[in-house]
């Protein structure tokens, strides 16, 4: 009796590459492993990211041959948009699943000519800033590379909606900000790839100055990003001094403002343009009522950056529910902006937008679910300490 009970051949699924996330490198060394040459991988990153197609037989400066090939044993799969909004003011939003039921939002944010989008590198976020909505929903998982660079794909795409194929397309996005959910530099492996595909001239062929990555503090990756990679660099400071950033942001605990700094000196060292010009890093602030925001505050600044070349943003407080936090007043962020500037700082107030969908910055948390309960704990707590404090006045 014949006991073989094995599938048939003809119905094995054999799972199919995906393109997406493929630096011009890794899409070379693709091609040459299925029996092609290397020029293919530049056709096909400019189909994909340039013209934003995802289907190989609207490739027509490829052979016949090779795109029905290519349709057999890869893919061009972006993540599944299931929800998109659009501000009063122009700002757009996205909420994308990016598998298991796992869920991340990206925001682009017009201004003029300038279409600046901001992407997430993770499922959530480990690091818990206490005045971040995304770090109270914890961490989930961090992004593959075609998830990161496919919000930028997905964003680009969203301006030819409509129109027919053609190669000529120029770009929509401008400008790339790290700045979505997640701490990118503790998904270095995936977020590096991503924003060398920003920075190619075959894909986005964005200026190294145009894609910036924000980090809270990963100090050991912040030095290794200076080996592998030339982009801006922001860095979310809060505080200015060890204890209150101890407070806001807990990774500081782990690598103080000193060590911070130095590594900030370091990168811009290794970049410094040789034909005169000085980079600056950018130093994010956020505005708490109350909590950082006294002239004080913005006096002991002074002395914390003198040594390391920074621009200041100050950043109006976006409030979610539950917040322990209060947006500083106008003319309080007004009068924290003189100090700084009339002490050598160049400093702007970055003007709040999208926020009547959600999409402003610390509010990037929308449908994305909290498989840690971290926020249940949060809310629970904060409301738990208001009921003290109401119960003992």
């Amino acid at each position: 009796m014949n006991t073989d009970i094995s599938t048939p051949s003809s119905a094995i699924s054999v799972a199919k590459t995906n393109l997406l996330g493929m630096t011009r490198e890794q899409m070379e060394s693709y091609f040459l492993s299925i029996g092609e040459k290397k020029f293919r991988a530049q056709q096909v990153i400019k189909w994909i990211h340039q013209i934003g197609v995802d289907d190989f037989e609207q490739m027509t400066n490829v052979s016949k041959a090779l795109r029905q090939k290519l349709a057999e044993i890869a893919e061009i799969r972006g993540p599944e948009v299931i929800h998109r909004e659009y501000s009063t003011d122009g700002t757009r939003k996205w909420v994308m699943k990016v598998g298991n039921g796992t869920m991340v939002e990206t925001v682009l944010i017009p201004d003029g000519d300038r279409k600046t989008l901001c992407v997430s590198s993770q499922v959530g976020c480990a690091l818990d800033c206490s005045f971040c909505s995304t770090g109270k929903q914890g961490f989930q998982r961090d992004l593959t590379a075609a998830e990161i660079i496919g919000q930028v794909w997905v964003a680009n795409r969203s301006y030819f909606e409509g129109e027919p194929i053609r190669e000529n397309r120029e770009r929509a996005i401008t400008n790339v900000v790290m700045m979505g959910m997640g701490e990118p530099l503790l998904n270095f492996d995936n977020v590096v790839p991503a924003m060398h595909l920003m920075l190619d001239d075959f894909a986005y062929g964005l200026s190294k100055r145009r894609v910036t990555l924000s980090t809270s503090g990963v100090v050991p990756m912040l030095d290794r990003l200076g080996e592998v990679i030339d982009v801006a660099l922001a860095i979310s400071l809060h505080a200015p001094n060890d204890a209150l950033r101890d407070e806001l942001v807990p990774i500081n605990r782990k690598y103080p403002l000193e060590e911070l700094l130095a590594a900030c000196r370091r990168y811009l060292n290794r970049f410094q343009p040789k034909e005169g010009g000085r980079r600056r890093i950018t130093m994010e602030y956020v505005m708490l009522a109350g909590v950082n925001d006294t002239p004080a505050h913005a006096r002991e600044l002074l002395t914390l950056l003198k040594d390391t070349p920074s621009k200041m943003n100050l950043i109006p407080f976006n409030p979610f529910p539950h917040a322990p936090y209060a947006r500083s007043k106008r003319e309080d962020i007004q009068a924290f902006q003189k100090i700084l500037v009339e002490g050598g700082l160049i400093c702007t107030i970055r003007s709040t937008r999208g926020d009547d969908i959600d999409a402003a910055c610390g509010q990037l948390v929308g449908q994305v679910q909290d498989r840690t309960r971290r926020a249940e704990r949060w809310q629970s707590r904060q409301l738990g300490e208001r009921e003290i404090f109401r119960s003992s006045t």
